[in-house]
């Protein structure tokens, strides 16, 4: 595999070498690697999960298990003014 970098990406792996961060261009590319990794597993972890919720969601409206705009709103300014007395 053949990868060919921008000079800005080049001239940032040389900068973290040069640092003493890392001992070569390639452990840069593997952290990197490994970090986007990370990130796509937790977003795929994240995905599932909000598709979840939104099934269970969806399935409550079609029950007509929903709540009330107006009583959420005012729920919720409650609950701020709530949390104004109790600081101040």
């Amino acid at each position: 595999m053949e990868i060919t970098l921008k000079p800005e990406q080049a001239k940032f792996i040389q900068t973290q070498v040069t640092r003493g961060r890392y001992a070569n261009p390639n452990e840069v590319v593997s952290r990197a690697l490994k970090l986007l990794q990370e990130w796509e597993q937790e977003y795929e972890q994240w995905l599932a999960e909000t598709r979840q919720k939104v099934e269970v969601g969806a399935a409550q409206a079609q029950a007509g298990e929903v709540l009330d705009l107006e009583a959420v709103t005012e729920r919720l300014r409650a609950r701020v003014i709530k949390a104004q007395d109790t600081e101040g």
